[in-house]
């Protein structure tokens, strides 16, 4: 991609209520480029991300797309939610006009070694773990991609990036090895949408962490095969240097072994793996092998970061103990194994590790603990999105759980969240557009026990002292109608949790959103 942007006639297609699509704007504007941003939704919706723009000089054309903003234009910056089938982006393709998106801009610049997590689930987490891990000690350290924080803005400037004619990725005096210069890694959590895309410049992070695959994003993707390889491209242009993290009790990831173009890594809840992170004895190990074993091993002998030297071929080091992590669920363990195997081999001290493990309080909107009433725990989960993140969030408890759950319908079944929900739910609230058809999986598995709020709170007080029962499920209209609910389903020593299974878009501007007015809802259960 040219550097030189001064005149140039750039549209970004999809502005976003996140901060990609003002950071494409920002950069380009910056450089002296004619910025235009177009976005289906009307300014009123966009409002707090037209004021980050204020500072610029862009031109806007919202609540459309128009053709002419897309063959007079020099390049089109894509946002994550145009879809491949939109017939802009054939209408560029049929023109000639060069099409990036803001991670790739950011894959072209860096300077810094880049580090990318992804995952259908745990990967936010995982991200935020590592990134704190990382400035633990490098402070400048920059964490975020989809995370909902983009980093191009701030890779220009804290000099981590190429300055204009200057090297790209790497490819500085040192010459064309592809060696980057040492600093302070740049931590990315990368979608599926922006790992699609990454193919446009076949570009793959230098060290990369997959937490797991699970069916996500089918209305995006159309298949689990081809959102799983739009996940392949996180490894698919990795050099025989670098290095991913693999989970090994991922049947579909154990797979990879036979294409991956690095040495490989792993991390297991399950057992020992050849090189990476597991669990014994309750303490975190990461042992340092030489070689592949029944798909769970690594290629070669790692030398990804400085770690490698503290270990003879076949030494282990207990890192941690696993109740350093103060997060709820097993998969706060698998993601802290991630994390860890990613961090040791990057050279991180495992005294460093174990400090900053344990100080880390999660994330937000991650089952979040958010108030304990009248013996009910609550917790906010809204960033879960798929049906496998939900079995997630039953798994986490031991406790009775009253659910919320529903939301915008992304083409993934329920049937396998349906049958952990009957083992482990006391009640169930659905709200949006899905709740027929969660209520029809719950149904198949004979987990039905419906009726209006006031039988149902008669039903869940009825002598119920564990789930052995049909569990109770209710509507909602609102998600604050639904933490009413969910307060009088609940009993002493219950766990009400928001965790939808499904996108926010129905009802709310995203995830983020949908969380805080969970939050308030509980909030208000204080003053009732």
């Amino acid at each position: 991609m040219s550097r030189d942007f001064k005149g140039k006639r750039v549209t970004v297609l999809g502005l976003g209520v996140l901060s990609g699509g003002v950071a494409s704007a920002r950069y380009f504007a910056a450089r002296g480029a004619d910025v235009t941003v177009t976005d289906l939704l009307p300014a009123e919706a966009l409002r707090k991300s037209i004021a980050a723009l204020d500072p610029w000089s862009v031109r806007y054309v919202l609540g459309e797309h128009r053709e002419e903003d897309i063959t007079g234009a020099d390049l089109v910056v894509v946002g994550p939610a145009v879809r491949d089938d939109s017939p802009f982006l054939r209408l560029a393709r049929d023109r000639g006009v060069p099409l990036t998106t803001e991670i790739n801009v950011v894959f072209e610049i860096c300077r810094r070694p880049v580090i990318g997590i992804t995952g259908s689930n745990g990967k936010t987490t995982t991200t935020r773990l590592l990134g704190a891990l990382h400035q633990a000690v490098a402070p400048d350290t920059l964490v975020g991609g989809n995370i909902g924080r983009a980093v191009l803005n701030e890779l220009e400037d804290s000099g981590g990036a190429a300055s204009p004619g200057g090297a790209v990725d790497g490819q500085d005096e040192a010459g064309e090895s592809g060696e980057v210069p040492a600093g302070s890694p740049v931590v990315l959590e990368l979608s599926s949408f922006q790992l699609h895309r990454l193919a446009w410049i076949r570009r793959s992070p230098g060290l990369a962490v997959v937490t797991n695959l699970s069916p996500n994003h089918l209305d995006w993707h159309g298949t689990f095969d081809a959102y799983e390889q739009a996940k392949r491209h996180i490894v698919h242009y990795q050099s025989p240097e670098d290095v991913v993290v693999l989970n090994a009790d991922d049947e579909r990831l154990r797979k990879w072994a036979a294409f991956c173009p690095g040495r490989i890594a792993w991390f297991s809840m399950e057992g020992p793996v050849e090189t990476g992170c597991y669990v014994r004895d309750g303490q975190v190990v990461f042992r340092h092998g030489t070689g592949a074993r029944d798909g769970a091993g690594v290629r070669g002998a790692s030398k990804a970061g400085g770690c490698a030297a503290e270990h003879d071929p076949t030494a282990e080091r207990t890192i941690c103990p696993v109740d350093a992590l103060r997060l709820p669920g097993p998969h706060n363990l698998a993601n802290l194994l991630a994390a860890v195997t990613a961090a040791y081999l990057g050279g991180i001290p495992a005294s460093v590790i174990r400090s900053t493990v344990e100080a880390f309080r999660g994330v937000e909107h991650r089952l979040e603990e958010v108030a304990v009433i009248d013996g009910v725990r609550y917790y906010n989960d809204s960033a879960c999105t798929t049906p496998a993140s939900t079995v997630t969030a039953l798994r986490a408890f031991d406790a009775p759980v009253v659910l919320i759950a529903g939301g915008y319908d992304k083409g993934t079944a329920f049937d396998d969240m349906a049958k952990e929900l009957v083992r482990r739910a006391r009640a169930a609230v659905l709200i949006g557009t899905t709740a027929d058809a969660i209520e029809t999986a719950i149904g198949k598995v004979g987990g039905t026990d419906s009726g209006d709020v006031n039988s149902a709170v008669a039903k869940s007080a009825d002598a119920r002292s564990n789930v052995a029962k049909p569990p109770v499920i209710a509507r909602a209209e609102t998600l604050e109608d639904a933490v009413r609910q969910c307060a009088g389903l609940a009993r002493t020593g219950d766990v009400v949790v928001l965790s939808p299974a499904c996108a926010s878009y129905d009802m709310f501007t995203n995830f983020e959103e949908r969380g805080q007015r969970f939050k308030e809802a509980v909030a208000s259960l204080k003053s009732v």
